[in-house]
């Protein structure tokens, strides 16, 4: 997920169209810019010259820009010019979002910034402005307002024949079905927008497009067709002179081949990569680049080799300020210790003339000269400094993928420091910013299986209403057939309605089997009957929760129709379990399964019936690895007892649910699982001790709830 909207962060900001105004670099330019400021009358001029040291400070220091453009702004509104105006807020935006990374801010003013190009009927302007606006939620993950952005964009770009602007739109639309995954529909985008770049002699952009398509390959597996794309996007960058765009290519073709797992090619193109970006004085790509080598050799367990590599892209991230880098090298360092303390092959001690002499890329203003530590001591100190000062900055940045890698290595770092109720805490940290993760893909996943849920239901409904017309064409056809006498129309009525109701009865039938996979079978005949079915407390329940914890990592590794067929085979066997207890499905979400026993019917043997089917399922699932390896899941399950209440949510689209604490309470146990694990709460604990063997295994501080003890069931 991290590399991903890395690569969709850089890809935004190359293919935006029809920004305002352009971006000014270079300090020179700045230093001008400055030197005229004291000079310039209080007119429009002077709104322009503010505006360009607003957007000239995004990069280098965001905190200026903001000053510059807060002055831009004033100066406009002083001046009563509306376009002026727009412009300032679309300034003070960019650099909350571009510079400090304030989405929210940043979203703020480009709300107003689009209401005043709103205002003035300016098209291109507010085009503009819902390209910027789509790329920020894309980036809070909102993919829904994302899309209507971008599409709202791309109408009025076919509207002001804006060629260019229409090739951006599409391929960004392409970007967010990218980003939650929905790659055949990224693929259709990314080919549209290709067509239309081609068509028109854009090389530029011709090249970003087989770049996406490449990254889409890569994504599914295909590998082939990856290099394919990716070679095909370096010779036209080579075409253009593009030294940027073919090391960015050449890069993506050394992850590929890291992917591939040959260690020789991925070095090969990562060296060329790094090279090129050395040429062109592209720090940033320096840092990835030389990232990379080290991550190659870590991989190849040449541990001192990618010391050195991934020191030097430490110590030339913090060189330029670029934080997400600094977070995420630090992390990998920190990971890179653990590795070594892990690593039972190694028998003599990890010294630079220990591997086979790593090609010497880097000048020596970007060398860094920390020497690796040895012995077990000396290593965890190094992890827990690398990894506690990562920690820092991806919380300063809020980069949750970063945050979610530290933790999760911090728990790793003070199990072997023999710190467990430290590490305890790092694994529920880790898991409630993979909870918050989630829950934001999931709600995205949800909207389009809701989607695809009411295109069904609209399709029923349509062959309803295609089946009652032609049963009363058939009436219509068949009186009018008979007029041979009286005898001849009863019979010929009869035999008609005989047909018809067994047409019906058979149509009510699948009705009703529709709607008792929805809800229980006593809620759904309270609504047949009475339209209605209140929401009721039941005491006496206990709800399971089950999570693939490898289901984000399998989602980039399988196919997407793969990932499906599995998630669906799965499902269906969690759903026979469930049946076979007398416990009630109540949803799936994404990879997460939820399921309680002890209603709408009372059932005293609620915590034994669903402890017995989680061991099934676990016993299933732990089966199903075995045969299958990465092409299924590992599976981690929590459960409670206690009080909920149940009922119909919603009038159109409703569901049937359940609320509580004791829901809370049992996602609590599941998010503090580990795999293969069934964790159960103090109070399912008392309900099944007698009859389930069970192990205590420490507690957790619940959020308003104190501490939980919790048990593993053997």
């Amino acid at each position: 997920m991290k590399l991903q909207i890395k690569h969709l962060l850089l890809l935004l900001l190359i293919m935006c169209t029809g920004n305002l105004y352009a971006r000014l670099k270079g300090q020179a330019r700045i230093d001008s810019l400055l030197a005229e400021l004291p000079k310039a009358k209080e007119d429009t001029n002077k709104v322009k010259l503010l505006r360009n040291l607003s957007l000239g400070f995004v990069d280098s220091n965001p905190d200026e820009g903001l000053k510059y453009g807060q002055q831009e702004l004033e100066l406009a509104t002083k001046l009563d010019w509306k376009k002026g105006i727009a412009s300032a807020n679309y300034d003070i935006g960019k650099n909350y979002k571009e510079g400090k990374h304030d989405y929210s801010k940043g979203i703020e003013y480009y709300a107003k910034s689009l209401k005043g190009f709103e205002d003035l009927g300016d098209k291109a302007g507010i085009a503009s402005l819902l390209n910027a606006m789509g790329t920020v939620y894309m980036i809070k993950g909102d993919y829904s307002q994302s899309l209507e952005c971008y599409q709202r964009g791309l109408k009025l770009y076919k509207e002001l024949d804006n060629i260019r602007g229409v090739a951006a739109a599409t391929c960004n639309i392409g970007n967010v079905y990218y980003s939650y995954g929905d790659y055949p529909k990224a693929l259709e985008y990314y080919f549209k927008a290709l067509k239309i770049d081609e068509a028109n002699g854009y090389k530029q952009y011709t090249a970003f497009d087989v770049n996406n398509i490449a990254n889409i390959y890569g994504k599914q597996g295909n590998y082939s067709k990856a290099l394919e794309y990716y070679e095909r996007g370096l010779k036209i960058n080579e075409e253009i002179e593009s030294k940027g765009g073919a090391a960015t290519c050449t890069g993506n073709m050394g992850n590929i081949y890291r992917e591939m797992k040959d260690y020789a090619k991925a070095l090969e193109y990562f060296s060329k990569a790094l090279k090129m970006d050395m040429e062109t004085g592209d720090k940033p790509g320096i840092v990835k680049f030389t990232s990379n080598i080290g991550i190659v050799y870590k991989e190849q367990k040449k541990y001192a080799a990618a010391f050195e590599y991934l020191q030097s892209g430490l110590k030339l991230a913090e060189a330029i300020g670029e934080k997400e880098m600094i977070a995420t090298d630090l992390y990998r360092i920190g990971d890179l210790y653990l590795e070594i303390i892990a690593d039972t092959t190694l028998t003599t001690q990890v010294t630079r003339s220990s591997v086979n002499n790593s090609p010497d890329l880097l000048p020596n203003d970007y060398k860094a000269t920390v020497t690796l530590p040895v012995g077990k001591k000396a290593l965890l100190k190094g992890a827990f400094d690398h990894l506690q000062r990562g920690l820092a900055v991806a919380k300063e940045i809020n980069n949750p993928e970063d945050m979610l890698d530290c933790y999760k290595s911090l728990a790793k770092a003070y199990e072997l420091s023999g710190d467990y109720k430290k590490s305890l805490e790092m694994t529920a940290n880790w898991h409630a910013i993979q909870d918050s993760i989630f829950s934001t893909e999931n709600r995205n996943k949800i909207a389009r299986m809701e989607d695809a849920r009411k295109e069904y239901i609209d399709s029923l409904k349509a062959a309803e209403a295609q089946k009652t017309a032609d049963a009363k064409a058939a009436h219509r056809r068949n009186y009018e057939l008979i007029g041979g006498g009286v005898l001849l129309l009863a019979l010929g009525f009869i035999f008609v309605l005989r047909k018809n109701n067994k047409v019906l009865d058979k149509e009510k039938k699948k009705s009703d089997n529709l709607l008792l996979n929805i809800l229980p079978e006593e809620v759904a005949g309270q609504l047949k009957e009475t339209g209605a079915a209140a929401a009721r407390n039941f005491d006496d329940v206990t709800v399971l929760f089950t999570d693939f914890v490898n289901f984000t990592e399998a989602s980039g590794r399988m196919k997407p129709e793969a990932l499906i067929e599995e998630l669906d085979t799965c499902f269906k066997k969690f759903d026979a379990i469930t049946g076979k207890y007398g416990i009630e499905k109540i949803k799936t979400i994404g990879d997460a399964y939820l399921a309680v026993c002890g209603l709408p019917q009372p059932n005293p043997e609620h915590a034994l019936n669903i402890v017995k089917a989680a061991q099934e399922i676990t016993v299933y699932m732990q089966d199903r690895e075995a045969k299958m390896g990465n092409s299924t899941f590992q599976i981690r399950i929590g459960i409670h007892s206690g009080s909920v209440v149940a009922g119909i949510v919603g009038v159109k689209k409703f569901a049937y649910d359940i609320w509580g604490d004791t829901v809370n309470t049992a996602a609590r146990m599941e998010q503090n699982s580990e795999a293969g694990k069934i964790n159960i709460s103090q109070t399912t604990y008392d309900l099944v001790k007698d009859k389930i063997n069970c192990e205590y295994r420490g507690e957790i501080d619940a959020k308003g709830k104190g501490q939980l003890k919790m048990y593993y069931v053997l």
